[in-house]
């Protein structure tokens, strides 16, 4: 687990949704990742029609970029979650249950939207990440 995870008493808690109020950043190299969403290589969409599939394919890309520089999944300490559809939360939230520890969750904010960049997609997610210093490494083909 990645930084030491925060829940204050007498605020909100869902309990069925893997995150924490606050996230205290630990040591290591700050990483910003570009939203991620269910796209293939060549921007062909995955699940069209299916936020839960969406999902879980924005997710497979964010762990790809993350392994690229030596991170996890559980390095993530914040995740800006978008999404078009009020009736695909619970399709969003089950995608990321079962993708993110319970007790490594990062602080999250959700917010809808009117539409994404390509109007078959229906989430996108846009995480930031601190990979350890004795993890992190440069992408072998010199892409920083």
């Amino acid at each position: 687990m990645s930084g030491q995870r925060i829940n204050v008493e007498n605020v909100w808690r869902d309990s069925e949704f893997p995150m924490c109020h606050a996230v205290v950043e630990p040591e290591g190299k700050r990483v910003h990742l570009t939203g991620q969403v269910g796209w293939t290589e060549d921007f062909k969409v995955i699940g069209e029609g299916d936020a839960g599939k969406q999902a879980h394919a924005a997710i497979d890309n964010i762990e790809r970029v993350l392994a690229g520089l030596g991170g996890r999944i559980e390095d993530i300490v914040s995740t800006t979650m978008y999404y078009v559809r009020d009736e695909d939360l619970a399709a969003i939230q089950a995608a990321r249950r079962s993708r993110f520890s319970f007790d490594a969750g990062p602080a999250v904010t959700g917010v809808r939207v009117a539409s994404l960049v390509d109007k078959a997609l229906l989430v996108e997610l846009t995480v930031m990440a601190v990979i350890p210093h004795e993890r992190f490494r440069t992408p072998s083909d010199g892409e920083e």
